[in-house]
């Protein structure tokens, strides 16, 4: 019972998380980028604390697998968010 709950929260966030994002205009996107990087830091402590706080193998591996991903994340974020502002700078 209590995982059907969470896979309807999950696919019910992922609607209205599209929703919200397909309606940023584009001036936008890069603010909101940098924003996200900052939450998903949140997304890797609060991964962390869940998968410290583990018993069962599987939640374990689970929690890293949210993780590894989380971090991919961040780094692909930072990645993308330096590339559009070096887009900004004058070359010298």
């Amino acid at each position: 019972m209590n995982i059907i709950f969470l896979l309807i929260l999950f696919v019910i966030s992922m609607f209205i998380g599209y929703k919200l994002i397909s309606d940023v205009p584009s001036l936008l996107h890069t603010p909101l980028m940098s924003g996200m990087n900052a939450l998903s830091g949140v997304t890797v402590l609060g991964s962390l604390v869940a998968t410290a706080a583990a018993v069962n193998t599987g939640y374990k591996i689970l929690g890293f697998i949210a993780i590894v991903l989380a971090t991919i994340n961040i780094v692909g974020g930072f990645m993308v968010t330096h590339k559009m502002l070096k887009m900004f700078k004058k070359d010298k």
